[in-house]
């Protein structure tokens, strides 16, 4: 079932010439639906505080973390801190979730960096605790890596339950994110644990299909209720598509047709991004668009175009 869209922009700091209060205001004054952040060490506000910030300074805009690290807080913790964001924002928080994956902000900060299945093992049985902090009654669990005893979470949430989202790349936690959450992000494979050749070798467009037929074997029957996201590397918007179609092509050592088609990038003229959003939705359901924080005074026309069709 096709959904309207809907977009996101991901930001760590206000944009330029602004505070951040006007630049959550702009955001939703300009139709974006979602302001969300990355939840990393250095060079970015913190994320709570800044979500919960800009949901003073708004009514309508949602707020999350694309995504938040699940090793970087304890799961009660985080559960209290995201039903404290829904309580503020009267019910406007997106709840992202991530097995963490930036292994700079695990050696920088001297925490353990294990491997890939201990870390989303570990996120499981955060996000089953987080889930039963969000609903009544108290909490017991017991598992490999928490335990809970009697707890009962509070504040509760506004939304009954908030939407879950999870970013994934690979196999099994693109599986996960389509038994587990409402919303699917789809990104690139970040098992390396930096962003590197190989990162921008998994966003080609056949990647993409790969991605998006493993989901749709995990989900099932609960395939057609989801919401799929795509986070947007570099948005350009230009009447010379060509020209940046072939310097991206040279980038990311893709063909200029790879380039043109992955939706991973939006290049071209509002009318041309118009029509590449429209023929990615089609083929792979992407109706939850999030870019980088530079398209904030770019990316207007597309929004107001698309938002809602």
């Amino acid at each position: 079932m096709t959904k309207p869209f809907r977009f996101g922009i991901q930001l760590t700091k206000p944009s330029e010439g602004r505070t951040w209060a006007d630049t959550a205001r702009k955001l939703e004054d300009d139709g974006w639906s979602t302001l969300v952040m990355p939840d990393h060490f250095e060079d970015q506000l913190a994320v709570t505080p800044a979500l919960a910030a800009a949901a003073q300074a708004t009514t309508t805009l949602r707020l999350g973390a694309l995504v938040f690290g699940n090793d970087y807080r304890h799961p009660v913790v985080l559960a209290k801190d995201m039903a404290t964001l829904d309580v503020l924002s009267e019910g406007r928080m997106e709840f992202g979730l991530g097995a963490g994956w930036m292994k700079s902000d695990y050696d920088k900060a001297g925490m353990e960096y294990d491997r890939p299945g201990v870390r989303i093992d570990r996120m499981l049985e955060s996000l089953a605790v987080i889930r039963g902090l969000f609903a009544d009654g108290p909490v017991n669990f017991s598992g490999d890596y928490y335990q809970i005893t009697d707890m009962e979470g509070w504040p509760k949430p506004v939304q009954t339950p908030p939407p879950v989202l999870i970013g994934a790349g690979g196999k099994r936690m693109l599986g996960i994110a389509a038994r587990e959450a409402d919303i699917v992000a789809v990104t690139a494979n970040l098992k390396a644990g930096y962003v590197g050749s190989e990162t921008t070798q998994d966003v080609s467009p056949e990647r993409f299909d790969q991605k998006m037929a493993w989901v749709k074997e995990a989900a099932g029957d609960r395939y057609d209720d989801l919401e799929f996201s795509v986070l947007v590397f570099s948005t350009q918007v230009t009447d010379d598509r060509s020209a940046a179609v072939t310097g991206m092509a040279e980038l990311f050592h893709f063909e200029e047709k790879q380039i043109e088609e992955t939706p991973a990038l939006l290049i071209g003229s509002t009318n041309q991004i118009i029509e590449q959003l429209q023929a990615n939705r089609e083929r792979w359901g992407f109706n939850y668009i999030v870019v980088q924080d530079t398209a904030i005074d770019t990316l207007g026309p597309v929004v107001a175009q698309l938002t809602g069709t």
